[in-house]
């Protein structure tokens, strides 16, 4: 079985195919650009910061469709550019964005299958310079309101027998046994656990060991396997909304899920919130 929408997907030989092509434009999606697009990314790629460039550091929120207009122009980005994502394995903060963009009605966004750990991997060509593109004249649409969910819809998912609340975490993570990744062990919230009757699927289930995606079947599959059907609205979270946002991709684009929505406030707003039920 084919992805219900294959075209959201580029490997790495398309992209080596259009690397002067004028009218696509490549960024790299990072937590901390130090580690990676400053030290080398693909030719050509601009970067987005994650924590700066569509987050809103005082309002904890994600940028306006102003802001997000802004950005967009900035990058060099106009209506009709194919706009081409990757990030590190995982493409975990370039589903993020890819779920960004598409909320303010982005048309022609895609993913580069195995990400940067893949490009590195396959040798491909590598750049130090950071470009500069003429200013575009993209402009937003008002946001997709029906892909996020908020705190206040979560709430009304509990209990319910149409709604599923995913939660993509590690294990340990969902236990409450650990209270974030291991690589960010002080960036957790106040109380471990998980959302009453939420599902433990960790994101990483969804990927080869190249850093692909594994293939509709075994998606299909997997989802399946736990009553998780296209029929029902499905909740993803994570900790921070970068691991949710990858399997809302995975069910929205890649199996054509209708209902799926990711919770990007995820388990730092509602562990966080007192009088919010959690398990363990």
């Amino acid at each position: 079985m084919e992805y219900a929408h294959p075209e959201v997907l580029v490997d790495i030989q398309w992209v080596i195919d259009h690397l002067n092509d004028p009218r696509v434009r490549i960024a790299e999606v990072n937590y901390d650009p130090n580690s990676n697009y400053l030290i080398a990314h693909i030719p050509g790629a601009v970067l987005i910061d994650w924590g700066s460039d569509i987050s809103d550091p005082v309002s904890k929120n994600i940028l306006t469709k102003e802001g997000c207009e802004e950005f967009m122009q900035r990058l060099g980005v106009n209506n009709d550019t194919t706009l081409i994502l990757y990030s590190d394995f995982g493409n975990l903060f370039a589903t993020f964005a890819f779920w960004f963009f598409k909320y303010y009605g982005f048309q022609d966004v895609r993913i580069i299958n195995g990400g940067r750990r893949k490009w590195l991997e396959e040798g491909m060509p590598i750049d130090t310079n950071i470009p500069h593109y003429p200013r575009g004249n993209f402009k937003a649409s008002e946001p997709d309101k029906s892909m996020r969910a908020l705190m206040s819809d979560v709430r009304e998912a509990l209990g319910s027998q149409n709604k599923i609340l995913v939660d993509v975490r590690s294990p340990k993570e969902y236990t409450g046994e650990l209270a974030a990744p291991p690589e960010y062990p002080t960036e957790h919230a106040m109380r471990g656990g998980h959302i009453p009757s939420a599902v433990n699927i960790p994101w990483n289930r969804t990927l080869n060991r190249d850093g692909t995606f594994k293939s509709a079947d075994d998606l299909r599959k997997l989802f399946e396997s736990t009553g998780i059907t296209s029929d029902k609205e499905i909740i993803t979270y994570c900790r921070i909304g970068e691991r949710s946002s990858q399997m809302w991709f995975v069910l929205k684009y890649l199996l054509g899920y209708p209902y799926a929505k990711s919770y990007d406030g995820s388990w730092m707003e509602w562990g966080n919130v007192i009088g919010n039920p959690i398990e363990k």
